[in-house]
């Protein structure tokens, strides 16, 4: 009988990762490509979270200034950061300052992991501000052993329209998904 449920749970988890992992289209950029192959849109993932929060960890990868001046939704687990940004080294080639990585990050992705009771076979979603920061961060977790790891390829703010250049274009925001300005400091970065 232990057998049976073994099997029917394993059925269960392929099948419900085999439809997700075709979900989104795959991104056309190689960049926001990932190993996983798991992509979702704003909406796919919102309704992951919402179905079944307990199954899912929900990380936004922004940086908590992005969080706190963009918004966020309350709908994540954590903020962890995969990137800040310093003012003590400058990106000549973007003219602006310059990004410096969280070497931290896998660690501090595996702690929010071990404190919700989840094990690597369970799901990660990553969302950043339109899907790059959120690819780079799966393809960390795959390195670490994860490999159920989805990216929401749209992001928080979604994609620039081709006139205005703002970012009107799908995403969390867009899909007037809940968010807000309000942060919960329970779920915050702190450093």
């Amino acid at each position: 009988m232990k057998l049976f449920h073994k099997l029917l749970t394993a059925l269960v988890i392929a099948t419900f990762t085999a439809s997700v992992a075709s979900a989104a289209p795959v991104p056309a950029k190689k960049q926001r490509q990932t190993p996983q192959g798991i992509y979702l849109t704003a909406v796919e993932a919102h309704d992951l979270v919402k179905k079944d929060p307990s199954k899912v960890l929900f990380i936004d990868v922004r940086t908590p200034y992005e969080l706190e001046y963009v918004g966020y939704t309350d709908m994540i687990d954590k903020n962890i950061p995969i990137a800040f940004k310093t003012d003590k080294k400058w990106n000549e080639k973007k003219s602006r300052f310059a990004r410096v990585f969280n070497k931290d990050f896998v660690a501090q992705v595996e702690a929010a992991f071990a404190k919700k009771g989840l094990t690597k076979d369970d799901m990660i979603i990553l969302m950043c501000r339109s899907g790059d920061r959120s690819a780079y961060a799966s393809k960390l977790m795959d390195k670490a052993g994860y490999k159920n790891v989805a990216t929401v390829v749209d992001g928080f703010e979604g994609g620039k329209d081709k006139t205005t250049y703002h970012r009107t274009v799908n995403g969390w925001k867009n899909a007037k998904l809940p968010w807000t300005y309000k942060l919960d400091k329970t779920k915050m970065y702190m450093n």
